[in-house]
């Protein structure tokens, strides 16, 4: 093994280990926000045109159930049976619908959104505990990117072959999270709660 080669595989892991760090680190945060809030606080809309919390919570972990699939193949989570349980107002993450509506998602049964949200993620973080360097520079989507992806930040963000695993991670599940996350904190704000970090 040449010096290089070993300092790019030392690079590598340092880079993964630090990708999964924060994806709990962020996860953290969710668990944190849905345990200090209730159905009142997350369906609440603060003002005309104002989506609720309800929708961040739901969109993002949804999305990552989604990109869980675009990433691993696997089926996602959510289906007919946990949308019974769970009781969206709005059976959709909302990437694809307008603002004016997904004002009208609520959730239906705080306490199995969560038990939704807990198994989303954790099933991202055990996949990403047997990820390897290798696999993260596998190609997601090649180019030339799909309609449904060429306006999105993760096109931004794709190298000249597409986007790879690392970048899906990147972009479809943690930066989308913060995103959701600072929404939250926005939404938080406006319901009479603090926020979550400081």
């Amino acid at each position: 093994m040449t010096i290089a080669y070993r300092h790019l595989m030392e690079s590598s892991e340092l880079i993964l280990d630090s990708l999964r760090r924060r994806m709990r680190a962020m996860h953290s945060l969710y668990f944190d926000a849905v345990a200090t809030m209730d159905l009142s606080h997350v369906n609440q809309r603060s003002h005309e045109g104002a989506l609720p919390i309800a929708f961040c919570l739901f969109h993002y972990t949804n999305m990552q159930d989604a990109s869980f699939m675009a990433l691993t193949g696997e089926a996602p989570i959510w289906g007919p049976d946990w949308q019974a349980r769970v009781d969206m107002a709005i059976d959709d993450h909302g990437k694809e619908r307008t603002v004016e509506e997904m004002v009208h998602q609520r959730i239906g049964d705080y306490e199995e959104f969560c038990a939704y949200q807990r198994e989303v993620f954790g099933r991202t973080e055990r996949w990403l505990d047997t990820l390897t360097v290798e696999e993260l520079q596998r190609v997601v989507v090649p180019r030339p990117l799909p309609p449904v992806v060429a306006n999105t930040y993760s096109a931004r963000v794709a190298g000249d072959e597409g986007i790879t695993v690392l970048d899906g991670v990147e972009c479809w599940m943690y930066q989308h999270g913060l995103r959701h996350m600072g929404e939250i904190e926005l939404g938080r704000g406006m319901v009479g709660l603090s926020g979550m970090t400081s």
